[in-house]
């Protein structure tokens, strides 16, 4: 008789500045996208678990917003976030893009996590398709005597591309094979145990980011106010459904709203054309989308705004 197959479960997070490719790395290790992306720093705000289940185990990673010097209580919020979640889980990837020398930044984080002690921490070097192989090599070597000046050991340093694909399966297998044994944590269909609510207010802001001025990145949130299914048209058997999404994109100036609507509609219409097809493949269904746009007066240093959006 065959003895069961000792399977593992659990939690990693990905940290690192902010645009280090965290988000990036999480929706090519899922194999689908549950985390928006931007080249605008500072572009997650919550943290997300993608999960990732295979024969061998369940893998839960956590994606989290980067580490930076903060200048609203927002970023002080999200600096929080970041700590009190790496202080939870069984393994930590530090995530250091290929395209920058390594700074202080990466070095004030490593030596952070060097004094969380016990747990496996994992190097992960992202963004390794936009540099030569050489520059590779240099980075990896800086990295390591980065991590050895600060006292932290590494379990494993791994060159990634997110966008070739390169090593994603190698680093999925060592972060599966850190974690503790024990059963699937979630269901194994799940790939993500954020409410649509919030997949789809992300949706919306990251299209909003695409086509951002400088000064507006930071400014935006996005809040889905109604989710409604219609009722079935009885004159159309077996047509899909339609649900309403009603949603407000949220700035902190008078001066800003007229910016993200733009002449005409015309911003308001580009953001819905170009989030509407993955709201419609989130849910399954065609989809109305409703946008409007309010002034939340300095909403990101604002204790009570911060709550009501869900910081």
């Amino acid at each position: 008789m065959n003895s069961p197959v000792e399977t593992r479960s659990g939690f990693v997070c990905f940290v690192g500045r902010p645009n280090a490719g965290k988000s990036t790395l999480v929706n090519a290790i899922i194999g689908r996208k549950i985390v928006i992306t931007s080249d605008r720093p500072q572009t997650t705000r919550r943290t997300v678990r993608g999960i990732l289940t295979r024969d061998d185990g369940q893998l839960v990673i956590v994606d989290t917003p980067g580490l930076h010097k903060p200048r609203t209580l927002l970023g002080e919020r999200l600096n929080d976030l970041v700590r009190s979640t790496w202080s939870e889980v069984d393994a930590i990837g530090l995530c250091i893009p290929a395209t920058e020398k390594t700074g202080p930044g990466d070095k004030l984080l490593a030596s952070e996590i060097a004094e969380l002690r016990r747990r496996p921490v994992f190097v992960i070097l992202t963004k390794t398709d936009a540099v030569a192989p050489e520059v590779v090599a240099t980075r990896l070597q800086e990295v390591a005597a980065m991590t050895e000046s600060v006292g932290l050991t590494v379990t494993e340093f791994v060159p990634v591309s997110a966008k070739n694909g390169d090593n994603v399966e190698v680093l999925s297998d060592l972060l599966m094979q850190a974690m503790p044994t024990g059963p699937a944590l979630y269901p194994v269909t799940a790939v993500t145990d954020t409410p649509e609510e919030t997949l789809i207010a992300e949706l919306i802001r990251e299209a909003a980011l695409a086509g951002a001025r400088e000064e507006l990145p930071h400014s935006i949130a996005v809040t889905v106010d109604e989710l409604i299914t219609r009722e079935p048209d009885e004159s159309a058997p077996g047509k899909p459904p339609i649900v309403d999404v009603h949603a407000t994109i949220h700035v902190e100036r008078e001066s800003q709203k007229p910016i993200v609507i733009g002449k005409g509609g015309s911003g308001l219409k580009r953001i819905g054309s170009t989030c509407r097809p993955a709201i419609e493949e989130l849910l399954g269904s065609k989809v109305f989308l409703s946008l409007h746009v309010r002034v939340a007066k300095e909403w990101q240093r604002d204790p009570k705004q911060l709550r009501r959006l869900g910081f």
